[in-house]
């Protein structure tokens, strides 16, 4: 039978309750709708002002609090706003107990057409108007970009000057003296020392580059992993690392996959002919390395965090090696949903797409709340309603404009020459070619951080080819899967960890949770994550209703999945909107945490 419990609700990014039916695990709103809501109390970077030049005020404080809005900082009570569109509204004990809920603030815009909360648009106009030109698109000048690439900084400094922006976090060295004595780092989280090191792995130049946490002096007891995204790195992750790591008992990882970042670049090769052949090989590539890694770090299970490309390969691991997960989220991942241009090999490439606006969106803009978030778009049983289908979704912000793609781009991604592959044909020019890049990606950060990042994203991009070459393999032109995520979601968490013999019987996964976020703005398309989330409670209520597992696999049973709408983001959630993304993470850290302690009888089961 299926059975209802509730869980405690606290003030995050995005505002939720969790209704948990045995396995099946979903999101209410305040009319009963399973949904993820939106709060405009989100403190800093909820409603950033859109302004030409980057804000002068400190990295290490918050700008105040936009027009109309008030918010505390830490542990929120109330929400008051005189700013016109929003309500506020506290269910009181009974009308939560109808809903299954515990009492909560929920917040609403009165009408999907309101105006939205903002500030005033005329920087952005002005800043339209001054966007003539091939100037605009690559604002680092010719002198300036001979003079970095001549004197560029290495790829470990670039690297170490980004993760210079962590604060409170001390290094772990031989000599240092925090590890002797912890109470001098001066953490106000707790003692808390990080590490950097390149981990050696089989084979011929092959090892991962790794960033880790630790908090001294405590037992660890569970372990977070963070892959990133197609050509990227840990680096980006430097506004995640201090909050997600103020958690007791958890040590936190951060990898640069094999062939990216600054990890080792082995030649990327593949042998298979036939088109399945070569998506295996692709995938092995980065999730045997990871495996590897793993039973280095002699880590037993793991919640794992990937984002974009680093989202599908996670979950391309959690299905070739069942058992070492406890949950899995999923950052705008890509590749969920299915293309059939995308599929079959013998049709032509996808004619059009949404991946264009990696390049052109303006940070400014992605990182403004347009108030129109996903919950109006989501029906009772988490599905789009009828008048919000796919195409609907993402009319103003939850997913991007689809563009028409140009023959010449089809026939580069076809060709394997990536973006990164230009960047050093350009040689001199290159610093001035990552700048198109990288002046809209970080024109909404402070102007140092955003000079970091550009250093660390040239650095990172002219090095030697290698796992770069994978994504034609495993993506159509666009960034459609070659092996949709959608058909093969229901796996997770489903496999079986050791065969039966002849004493012994089959020992399965009994399911865990499967968390896909997505941007507000987000030029990836949400359709597919609530689409992948109501194949997994399909799956999780046939194993419900399976007569034939142990009373022991029934009480293991956890899988579920949700999907949560991210504030004020796009594609790069985790650093358009690190407050939102990291209260919204630690939620489910704190959930996964409180689950182990209860599977290994620490704390009384219900």
């Amino acid at each position: 039978m299926l059975k209802c419990t509730t869980h405690p609700v606290t003030t995050t990014s995005v505002i939720n309750t969790r209704l948990k039916l045995g396995p099946l695990v979903g999101r209410l709103d305040s009319s009963g709708s399973n949904s993820t809501i939106a709060s405009p109390n989100l403190g800093p970077t909820l409603l950033s002002p859109a302004a030409p030049t980057p804000p002068t005020v400190s990295p290490c404080g918050p700008p105040p609090p936009p027009p109309g809005i008030t918010y505390t900082p830490a542990s929120v009570s109330s929400i008051h706003t005189t700013a016109p569109g929003l309500q506020t509204r506290e269910f009181t004990a009974e009308e939560a107990y109808a809903r299954r809920y515990k009492p909560m603030i929920m917040v609403s815009h009165s009408s999907r057409d309101s105006s939205p909360v903002s500030v005033s648009q005329a920087p952005r106009e002005e800043r339209r108007a001054n966007s003539r030109g091939i100037g605009s698109w690559f604002p680092l000048g010719y002198k300036e970009a001979v003079s970095q690439w001549w004197s560029s900084l290495t790829p470990s400094t670039a690297e170490r000057n980004v993760l210079g922006y962590v604060p409170y976090l001390k290094e772990a060295t031989t000599s240092s003296p925090e590890l002797s004595n912890p109470t001098t780092l001066n953490d106000p989280h707790g003692n808390r020392i990080w590490r950097s090191a390149v981990v050696q792995l089989s084979g011929k130049n092959r090892a991962l580059n790794e960033f880790s946490i630790e908090r001294v002096g405590e037992e660890e007891e569970e372990t977070l992993v963070i892959l990133h995204g197609y050509g990227a790195g840990l680096g980006f992750f430097y506004k995640n690392f201090e909050p997600l790591s103020r958690l007791p008992g958890w040590k936190l990882y951060a990898l640069d996959m094999l062939g990216m970042g600054n990890s080792a670049r082995p030649p990327f090769k593949i042998t298979a002919k036939d088109q399945k052949g070569k998506i295996e090989q692709s995938e092995n590539w980065f999730v045997d390395s990871l495996e590897e890694w793993r039973k280095i770090k002699k880590i037993e299970n793991f919640t794992l965090l990937g984002h974009s490309l680093g989202g599908y390969l996670a979950v391309s691991y959690a299905i070739k090696y069942p058992g070492r997960l406890n949950k899995l989220i999923l950052a705008s991942p890509v590749g969920i949903p299915a293309d059939p241009y995308a599929v079959n090999a013998d049709m032509p490439e996808p004619m059009d797409s949404t991946v264009a606006n990696e390049f052109t969106a303006d940070q400014e803009e992605t990182t403004t709340h347009h108030g129109n978030g996903s919950a109006s778009n989501v029906s009772a049983d988490g599905s789009l309603n009828s008048e919000n289908k796919k195409d609907k979704v993402g009319a103003k912000g939850t997913e991007g404009p689809r563009r028409p793609m140009p023959g010449w781009f089809t026939w580069l991604w076809d060709a394997n020459v990536s973006p990164f592959s230009i960047v050093r044909m350009t040689g001199p020019l290159g610093p001035r070619f990552v700048s198109g890049w990288t002046s809209r990606r970080f024109n909404h950060l402070p102007r140092d951080e955003a000079q970091a990042l550009h250093d660390y994203s040239y650095a990172l991009f002219r090095q030697r080819g290698s796992g770069e070459y994978a994504l034609p393999y495993l993506l159509a032109p666009g960034a459609y899967a070659r092996s949709p995520v959608i058909n093969r979601i229901q796996k997770v968490g489903r496999q079986t960890i050791r065969p039966a013999t002849e004493t012994t019987p089959a020992v399965r996964e009994a399911g865990y949770p499967v968390v896909m976020m997505y941007g507000e703005n987000d030029w990836m398309d949400v359709a597919g994550g609530f689409a992948a989330k109501q194949k997994i409670l399909r799956t999780c209520e046939k194993a419900l209703l399976d007569g034939n597992r142990t009373a022991e696999e029934r009480e293991r049973e956890n899988g579920g999945a949700e999907v949560k709408v991210i504030p004020a983001a796009g594609h790069h959630l985790y650093l358009d909107n690190p407050e939102g993304f990291n209260r919204a993470v630690t939620r489910e850290m704190k959930e996964t945490q409180g689950w182990m302690r209860k599977m290994r009888g620490l704390i009384p089961r219900v």
